[in-house]
C-alpha cells in the first residue's frame, strides 16, 4: 500500500464508538499529517474538528472517502504519554475516543483555534525613573516599590496589589514604568521561607522523595496538620530537579488561596487552570504546560488532562472529594486518572486528605499505596472540642437552639469568628400551605408517587428546583384551596443569614454558598471582607474544603439529621467526611476551637463512632460492613442510566441490556434491575437504571465489552438518552 492509498483515521467528537476515514487534504500526503494533530473535516452537513489517531487502508467496499479540509497543527497536539493515557480512558470508561480527546482539550483548541503564544505580560520600572517623587502611600508609589525589586507579571500583580492597573497607566504616562512581554520564568527565585517541619511532616516528605518512579502515597493528616507544607516541600524538590508539578484541588474557590501561598513560597509563577478562566486563558496555560514553560500548575478536575512533558509530581488535595468525579459527558474520576497518568509518567502521586476515601484506605491497607499519617495539628494549634447538642423537645429559632445562640453571642463578644454550617442553600426547602397541606413541587421533576419540592429562595418570593433549574415566583395564595397560609418550612442558608443578621446587628454576617459566590473571586472577596474581625459565616460544604480561617473558634453544625438516614450505601462515608472536614475549620491557630453538633439523634451510631474514635474508627467499621455487603472497594460497579419522556422506553432498553449481559455469562458478574432511579423523574424525563457488579474489575469490563456493542446497535437505544458510568460515586 502506498502512502497515497492510506487514509487518516480521525477521532471525532460524536457519540459513536468508531473512527472515521478521510483522505489527506490537497497538497498533503498522509505521511505528512502527524498523529495527534487536529484536522478540520466534513461530517454530513457540518464541519468538525477531529484528532488524527492513526492511518491505514480504507475499508473495503466503503463509499468514496472525502478529503480532510485542513490540517490545523504542524506538530502533534496530543502525543506520547497523554495520547496513550487518553486511549486508556476511552477503553476504561467505554466512551468514544473522539469525545474523550475533545474533553481533554481546552475549548478554544477543541473549536479549532491556533495554539496560543505563551509569553506573559510583564511590568518593570524604567531605569532612572524618579519614583521617589510620587506621593507616599498612594497606589502608584506602592506599585513602583513593588516593581523596584524585580519585574513582575500581570498575574503576580493581580495577586499582590488589587487595582494596580490604574496605577500602572499613571506610571506609564509619566514615563516611570513600562510593560513588555517575556517567556515565563522556569527557574525558581528565593521564596518566602515556611515554618520548620515537625517530625511527622519530615517523614512524609521523605516518603514522597523515596518513591523511585511511580508510587502512590496516601497522606492522611488530621485537619490543620500541615499537609500543604508537605506538598510545598515535595514540589520544591520537584522544581530542584527541573521537573513539572501538577496539583489538583476540588473547588475553584480554593485556587486563589492556594495560588497565593504557592507563589510566595516557591518563588516561581504558579499557573491556574479551572473553569473560571476564559477559554483563551485556559488555552494559554495548557500550551505553556505542553511546552514545558509552566512548571507548577494548580487546577480543578479537568486540569488532569494537562500535558506534562517534564513531569515530576502529581498531588491530589482532598482526594476523597466527590467533585473529582465528572457526572456527565465522559464520566471520569480525576483522582483515578491521575494514578494512571502517574504510572505512565513514572512519577509519584500524592493523595492527601484528613478523611480519605474508603477506596484509598483499602489500597493503603493492602500495600498498594504507601500510607503516611500526620496525627497532630501543626504548630501550637490544638484539636477542637466537640459537643453534641440534643435539641429534642426544645424550641428552635430559624433552626437554632437557645444554647447555640448564646454560644454564638459569647464567641463574637470575645472577638472570635463562628461558622454556622447548613448544607442546604436557599431560604427554605419547602413551601407549604398550612391550611390544606399543599406543597410546591417541581412540575418537571415530580411524579405522582415521588413529588420533588422546589426550594424557596429570596426570602420566600421565588421558587427554584435545584435539580433541573426551573424557577417561578412563589404563589400569592394556595393553588389548591386558595388559602393565604403559605409558609416556608425548614431552614436554608438564606434564612439562617436573615435571622442571624437580625440577632447580631453589631457584627458582620456573611453567607457563603453557590448563590453568593457566582462572581469570579467572590469567595475570596467575602472572606477578605470578614478578615480577622469578629463575625459569623453561614455556609454550605463550600466552606468545609481546605479553607484556612485562623480566627475561627466555633463551628456550629445544624440540620445534619436528614443525612443520617439515606439509602445510598456511600451516605455514611460522605456525611462522616463532611462533619470531620467542617469541624476541622475550628481552632486552626493558637485560639482553641469548639464544634457544636445540633441534632435530634444524639445517640445515632455514626455520630457516636465519630466522637469516640474519629474518622479512622468509622472507616475501619465501614470497611468491614462494605466487605460483608459486597460493596466497593470490595466490588466494582457500572451503572447504566436511561431516560425518556415516558417510562416505557427506558424500561424496555434496560430489560434488553439485562438480557444481553446475562447471555454473556461472565463468571462473577451480577446484574441488578432495571429499577426506577432514586429520583425517577428529572427535567421532564423519566429515569431508570441498571447496576452491573463484579468482584473483579476484569470481569466487569469483560461484561461491558461483551454487551455494550450490541446495545449501541439496538433500535431501542435510539428512542432515548442513555449512558454508562464505570465506578459511579452516586447511585442517583
Amino acid at each position: 500500500m502506498s502512502s497515497s492509498d492510506a487514509m487518516l483515521r480521525v477521532a471525532l467528537p460524536v457519540p459513536l464508538a468508531r473512527l472515521f476515514d478521510y483522505r489527506a487534504p490537497d497538497g498533503f500526503a498522509t505521511a505528512d499529517v502527524p498523529i495527534g494533530a487536529r484536522v478540520r473535516v466534513p461530517f454530513g452537513a457540518r464541519e468538525l474538528i477531529g484528532v488524527v489517531v492513526g492511518s491505514g487502508p480504507g475499508e473495503d467496499g466503503a463509499r468514496e472517502t472525502k478529503p480532510a479540509l485542513a490540517v490545523l497543527d504542524g506538530a502533534p497536539l496530543l502525543h506520547g504519554e497523554l495520547l496513550e493515557s487518553l486511549r486508556w480512558l476511552a477503553r476504561y470508561a467505554h466512551a468514544p475516543l473522539g469525545e474523550v480527546l475533545a474533553t481533554a482539550l481546552p475549548a478554544a483548541l477543541r473549536q479549532g483555534a491556533p495554539v496560543p503564544e505563551t509569553d506573559v505580560a510583564m511590568w518593570r520600572v524604567v531605569e532612572g525613573a524618579a519614583t521617589e517623587k510620587l506621593r507616599r502611600d498612594a497606589l502608584p508609589h506602592r506599585l513602583a516599590d513593588l516593581l523596584a525589586s524585580r519585574a513582575r507579571s500581570e498575574d503576580e500583580l493581580d495577586e499582590a496589589l488589587p487595582g494596580w492597573r490604574t496605577a500602572a497607566r499613571t506610571l506609564a504616562t509619566r514615563g516611570m514604568a513600562e510593560s513588555y512581554r517575556a517567556a515565563p520564568e522556569r527557574i525558581a527565585s528565593a521564596g518566602v521561607p515556611g515554618p520548620a517541619l515537625n517530625d511527622e511532616q519530615r517523614a512524609a516528605v521523605d516518603a514522597i522523595a523515596a518513591q523511585d518512579g511511580f508510587g502512590a502515597v496516601l497522606l492522611e493528616g488530621v485537619t490543620g496538620s500541615g499537609k500543604t507544607e508537605v506538598y510545598l516541600h515535595a514540589i520544591a524538590d520537584c522544581l530542584a530537579r527541573d521537573r513539572q508539578a501538577l496539583v489538583l484541588v476540588p473547588e475553584i474557590g480554593l485556587t486563589p488561596q492556594t495560588l497565593a501561598r504557592f507563589r510566595a513560597r516557591l518563588g516561581i509563577e504558579v499557573h491556574a487552570l479551572h473553569s473560571g478562566l476564559t477559554d483563551a486563558a485556559r488555552a494559554r496555560v495548557w500550551a505553556a504546560a505542553a511546552r514545558g514553560e509552566a512548571r507548577v500548575i494548580v487546577g480543578t478536575r479537568s486540569a488532569i488532562f494537562t500535558p506534562l512533558p517534564d513531569a515530576g509530581l502529581i498531588v491530589i488535595d482532598e482526594e476523597h472529594d466527590g467533585s473529582y468525579k465528572q457526572q456527565d459527558g465522559i464520566r471520569y474520576h480525576a483522582r483515578d486518572f491521575a494514578l494512571v497518568r502517574g504510572k505512565a509518567l513514572a512519577v509519584p502521586v500524592v493523595l492527601g486528605s484528613a478523611t480519605p476515601s474508603l477506596e484509598s484506605l483499602h489500597n493503603a491497607q493492602t500495600g498498594r499505596y504507601t500510607h503516611v499519617r500526620l496525627s497532630q495539628r501543626a504548630g501550637d494549634a490544638k484539636p477542637p472540642t466537640v459537643r453534641v447538642l440534643d435539641v429534642r423537645k426544645r424550641p428552635l429559632d430559624a433552626g437554632l437552639s437557645a444554647d447555640l445562640l448564646a454560644k454564638l453571642r459569647a464567641t463574637v463578644d470575645a472577638g472570635g469568628q463562628a461558622l454556622v454550617f447548613r448544607n442546604r442553600r436557599g431560604y427554605a426547602p419547602v413551601l407549604l400551605c398550612h391550611d390544606c397541606g399543599w406543597s410546591a413541587a417541581c412540575k418537571r421533576c415530580s411524579t405522582p408517587d415521588h413529588p420533588h419540592p422546589m426550594t424557596v429562595h429570596a426570602g420566600g418570593r421565588r421558587l427554584q428546583c435545584h435539580h433541573c433549574g426551573a424557577r417561578q415566583p412563589a404563589p400569592m395564595a394556595c393553588p389548591d384551596c386558595g388559602g393565604l397560609a403559605l409558609q416556608p418550612q425548614g431552614v436554608g442558608t438564606e434564612r439562617l443569614e436573615e435571622r442571624l443578621i437580625e440577632l447580631f446587628p453589631d457584627v458582620p454576617v456573611l453567607r457563603v454558598d453557590r448563590g453568593s459566590t457566582r462572581r469570579r473571586d467572590a469567595l475570596e472577596s467575602l472572606l477578605g471582607e470578614l478578615g480577622d474581625r469578629a463575625g459569623i459565616l453561614v455556609g454550605t460544604q463550600m466552606l468545609a474544603k481546605g479553607h484556612d480561617l485562623p480566627n475561627l473558634t466555633l463551628v456550629a453544625v445544624v440540620g445534619i439529621d436528614e443525612g443520617l438516614f439515606s439509602a445510598d450505601f456511600r451516605a455514611g462515608e460522605k456525611l462522616a467526611q463532611l462533619l470531620i472536614q467542617v469541624a476541622g475549620r475550628a481552632g486552626r491557630a493558637r485560639r482553641a476551637g469548639e464544634v457544636w453538633l445540633q441534632t435530634h439523634h444524639p445517640s445515632h451510631p455514626l455520630l457516636q463512632v465519630l466522637i469516640s474514635g474519629g474518622y479512622r474508627a468509622f472507616a475501619e467499621q465501614e470497611l468491614v460492613e462494605r466487605e460483608a455487603a459486597g460493596f466497593p472497594p470490595f466490588a466494582h460497579l457500572a451503572l447504566l442510566r436511561a431516560e425518556a419522556k415516558s417510562a416505557e422506553p427506558p424500561a424496555a432498553f434496560l430489560s434488553l441490556a439485562k438480557q444481553i449481559f446475562d447471555a454473556a455469562n461472565i463468571p462473577g458478574v451480577e446484574v441488578h434491575g432495571p429499577l426506577p432511579a432514586p429520583m425517577p423523574r428529572r427535567a421532564g424525563f423519566q429515569r431508570a437504571q441498571l447496576l452491573v457488579s463484579a468482584p473483579q474489575r476484569r470481569a466487569l469490563h469483560a461484561a461491558l465489552d461483551a454487551g455494550l456493542p450490541a446495545l449501541r446497535d439496538a433500535p431501542e437505544g435510539r428512542r432515548l438518552r442513555w449512558s454508562v458510568d464505570v465506578d459511579p460515586v452516586d447511585l442517583y
